[in-house]
């Protein structure tokens, strides 16, 4: 009779625990172009949970971001290129429509921690979505004066916003770690239900500055006094970023174990935009400068990583297109959250990629990018391989990754990107919302 019992219990929880929702943990390192990971064929710093995870898991060759950390935050959350909806620096046009709204909508309990740096307003991550954060630069701008100097306070002692309400930390806490926490926190408590964890890291964004499990570390400061960090040896504290930063993602990892959800829920890492240009790194017997800011692969080419337990192919490695206006359809997809058809957004689900289902890859990919969204206007279009700026500039990124010297005859192959990836600009070329007039005053 106890058997019976058994089975017929097994019988009818199998079917709910197959409905069950996936997780989704997103995290974005800033400032950490494709170079910088073991696995990606970078060759200065240790990333072991990473390798890993890009071992047992998937890892793309050409994932694509905008050039900088805004503009950037904002194609992810929104699957739209900047084109269409980037309004300035710092700022997410309160109009806009994340994937938190879309997964929230579909019952999934939602988290950002990390580096918001999308407006100032105490309840922007809520009104975007989000039902819990702890970040940094969200109601104010992350630094403090004391004794006429002023202090960057992103990692050691930082100044952070935790739900809308300012906190200062005081007793030698570390920034990344407080997130870290913060992040395991929320998935322990929410480990019954899907959830959505949404983790753009402070870490590997200047100031270079030591963490923890540095030899300098001093759980006194107040941060550095200087943007690109006071202590001068930038290559050395960046390796210890990224490697800190590996750790925590080791540490997720272990959390989502612990509480049991492992199985259950899609790790995604990737880049905001490529390093910043004090570090060189070495990749593939060569070095590369690192390009924030820029349009060329150090700029905008990102590490993409996708792991999966029983769902996505061990040791997969793609070179199919993604960019991150693909993010938002992916995650809606895999939740089985509806994109409003009024929302047009420009990016497509690589569910079907992860799972080694039918994909029909994505011919080119777009870049629209102005730091403040009004001036130094900058596009491109490309695919693997070339790379179409509007001046008519076509470069074969293959074997001129710095873009040094634009093709001047053209192969068959080329002459057909240079006219698939015309198309692409033409299509964009009255994309961006004219400009509203000013009211003249009476």
């Amino acid at each position: 009779m106890k058997k019976i019992i058994i089975l017929v219990t097994t019988l009818l929880l199998t079917p709910l625990l197959q409905a069950k929702k996936p997780n989704i943990v997103l995290i974005m390192a800033d400032d950490l172009g494709y170079e910088g990971i073991s696995a990606n064929g970078g060759t200065s710093y240790q990333t072991p949970v990473l390798d890993s995870l890009a071992k047992t898991g998937m890892r793309f060759e050409h994932c694509y971001s905008q050039p900088l950390c805004t503009p950037s935050r904002v194609q992810i959350m929104t699957g739209i290129y900047n084109v269409r909806n980037y309004v300035g620096f710092g700022r997410l046009d309160r109009k806009q429509t994340t994937f938190a709204h879309l997964l929230k909508k579909a019952g999934y309990a939602t988290c950002i921690a990390g580096k918001w740096q999308l407006g100032r307003d105490k309840d922007s991550p809520q009104h975007f979505g989000f039902d819990q954060s702890c970040l940094w630069q969200h109601t104010r701008g992350g630094r403090s004066m004391k004794d006429d100097i002023k202090y960057d306070r992103r990692f050691v002692n930082p100044l952070f916003e935790i739900n809308g309400e300012e906190k200062d930390f005081t007793d030698g806490e570390y920034g990344p770690q407080v997130c870290a926490d913060f992040v395991c926190d929320f998935i322990e408590k929410n480990k019954e239900k899907p959830f959505l964890v949404y983790y753009p890291m402070i870490l590997t964004h200047c100031p270079f500055d030591p963490t923890p499990d540095s030899s300098d570390w001093d759980p006194k400061r107040l941060g550095s006094t200087s943007y690109k960090g006071d202590r001068r040896d930038h290559q050395r504290l960046f390796g210890d970023m990224l490697t800190y930063a590996d750790k925590i993602v080791g540490q997720i990892v272990s959390q989502l174990e612990k509480s049991g959800v492992r199985d259950n829920t899609l790790i995604i890492f990737t880049g905001d935009n490529g390093t910043d240009t004090p570090i060189v790194s070495s990749w593939n017997e060569t070095t590369v400068k690192g390009g924030k800011g820029k349009m060329t692969d150090a700029g905008t080419r990102v590490p993409l990583i996708a792991h999966w337990p029983g769902v996505i192919n061990t040791g997969k490695v793609s070179k199919d297109l993604v960019d991150f206006s693909d993010f938002l359809p992916t995650l809606c997809e895999l939740t089985g959250s509806e994109v409003p058809t009024e929302l047009a957004i420009d990016g497509r689900s690589f569910l079907p990629l992860l799972k080694g289902g039918d994909y029909q890859p994505r011919e080119w990919v777009y870049c629209w990018y102005s730091r403040n969204g009004k001036t130094n206007i900058q596009q491109w279009a490309r695919n693997q391989r070339y790379k179409l700026y509007p001046s008519g500039e076509l470069y074969d990124i293959s074997q001129d990754m710095l873009e040094k010297t634009p093709l001047s005859e053209l192969t068959p192959e080329a002459q057909q990107a240079r006219a698939t990836l015309q198309g692409v600009l033409d299509q964009f070329k009255d994309a961006r919302p004219a400009p509203k007039e000013k009211k003249k005053r009476k």
